[in-house]
C-alpha cells in the first residue's frame, strides 16, 4: 500500500516536497531561539506574543483590537492583556475608531514603529546572510516564485466553501 506522498506524481511528489519546506521554515522561524536572536540584535525585549502584534499592527491600518485578535487565531482577552502591556512601554496608542465613535483602533506609536523597523532590519540581514551564496538570478526567482505563492494560495483560502473545487486555486482573472 503506498502513501499518498509516494504515488509516482511528480507534480504531487512536489507539492509534498514544497509544503514540507515551508513547515520546516515556520518551525525554525518560530523557535524560541530565533526570537531570542532577534530580541538580542534589535535591543529589544518583548515576548513572542508581542512581536506579533506589534508586525500585524505595521502591516495595516490602526485595528481593532477585536480585528486584531481574529487575525491572530486568539481570544479577544489574550490580545487585550498584551495591548496594555504594549500602551505601557510606549509601542502602541489607542486612538478614536473613525467609523464608530464608540470604539477604539490600535496604531503604533513612533516607539513602536521604530521597534518593527529595528525587528525587520535583523531579519532582512539574516535572510541576506542565509542566502548570500544565491545568485541575483536565483534570489529574484524565488521573490517571484513566493510573491506567486502567496497571491494563489491567499486566493485560494478565500474561496467559500461550495464555490468550487478544493483542490485548486481560482485562475488568473478569476
Amino acid at each position: 500500500m503506498s502513501t499518498p506522498h509516494h504515488s509516482g506524481d511528480p507534480a504531487r511528489s512536489a507539492t509534498v516536497e514544497i509544503e514540507r519546506a515551508l513547515n520546516r521554515i515556520t518551525y525554525l522561524a518560530g523557535r524560541s531561539r530565533q526570537h531570542e536572536r532577534l530580541m538580542a540584535e534589535s535591543g529589544l525585549s518583548l515576548d513572542r506574543a508581542a512581536v506579533a502584534i506589534l508586525r500585524h499592527i505595521a502591516e495595516s491600518e490602526p485595528l481593532r483590537p477585536g480585528v486584531l485578535a481574529v487575525r491572530l487565531s486568539v481570544e479577544a482577552s489574550h490580545v487585550t492583556r498584551q495591548l496594555r502591556q504594549l500602551e505601557r512601554a510606549g509601542y502602541v496608542v489607542r486612538v478614536p475608531d473613525r467609523d464608530d465613535r464608540r470604539a477604539q483602533r490600535v496604531q503604533l506609536t513612533e516607539a513602536g514603529q521604530d521597534a518593527v523597523d529595528r525587528m525587520r532590519e535583523v531579519r532582512r540581514r539574516g535572510m541576506e546572510a542565509t542566502l548570500a551564496a544565491w545568485s541575483p538570478e536565483d534570489r529574484g526567482r524565488l521573490a517571484r516564485l513566493f510573491g506567486r505563492l502567496v497571491d494563489d494560495f491567499v486566493r485560494y483560502t478565500e474561496i467559500e466553501i461550495g464555490d468550487g473545487p478544493a483542490s485548486a486555486p481560482p485562475g488568473p482573472g478569476t
